[in-house]
């Protein structure tokens, strides 16, 4: 597409004051994805280039923001290639299964009593990053980037559904690891805190 002087100029500014406010967004998307800085600002590079070149086909006014996470998960879709069906549970069944028999669990340990104890912030950004693929996508455009469920949909490729299955999955991996966590830094459960309140007047 050839622009004259004046048409590049106002691309370029069009661009830089729609899109480029979002770098950090992008990148901490990207870096969720990857998990290795280097790979992510190598995806953040491609997602940018990429809108550069199809920024006359965004239209204007709509969320930017949700169009360069696309682009993102799509480049790093490609480098992936090989590695992207590693991870393929999407058997709500199953899935519901083993979520429901964890869920009561976790309620006669008291997890909800335990996890209120624990300051989570590093747990849950460290319990993120491990969480495989595709539930990861899922649980950061959702519930650390405030995407709605439609919005993930549509960055991720996937129906409605799928995101849903998908963040039912990734969360209940995200409570096991935080239980595992609070544990580890020696936290007991809730029956175990009853009998400590016991022996400790």
């Amino acid at each position: 597409m050839a622009l004259s002087p004046a048409e590049q100029e106002v691309y370029d500014r069009s661009f830089e004051r729609e899109a480029l406010p979002w770098l950090d967004d992008v990148y901490r998307f990207a870096l969720s994805l990857t998990r290795n800085e280097a790979d992510a600002d190598d995806v953040v590079q491609e997602t940018f280039l990429r809108a550069y070149r199809s920024w006359h086909t965004f239209e204007r006014g709509s969320d930017a923001r949700r169009w360069l996470f696309t682009i993102c998960r799509n480049a790093f879709l490609r480098t992936r290639e090989r590695a992207r069906h590693q991870v393929d549970l999407e058997d709500g069944d199953v899935e519901s299964v083993a979520a429901q028999a964890g869920e009561a669990l976790t309620a006669r340990e008291g997890v909800d009593q335990l996890l209120t104890r624990v300051d989570l912030a590093p747990a849950l950004s460290s319990a993120i990053d491990r969480l495989a693929e595709p539930f990861r996508s899922a649980v950061v455009l959702v519930d650390v980037e405030d995407q709605s469920y439609e919005a993930a949909a549509e960055i991720l490729h996937i129906p409605i559904g799928t995101v849903r299955s998908r963040l039912f999955r990734g969360r209940r991996l995200l409570q096991h690891e935080l239980v595992n966590y609070a544990r580890d830094a020696g936290f007991a459960t809730a029956r175990s805190t009853g009998a400590d309140t016991v022996t400790h007047e």
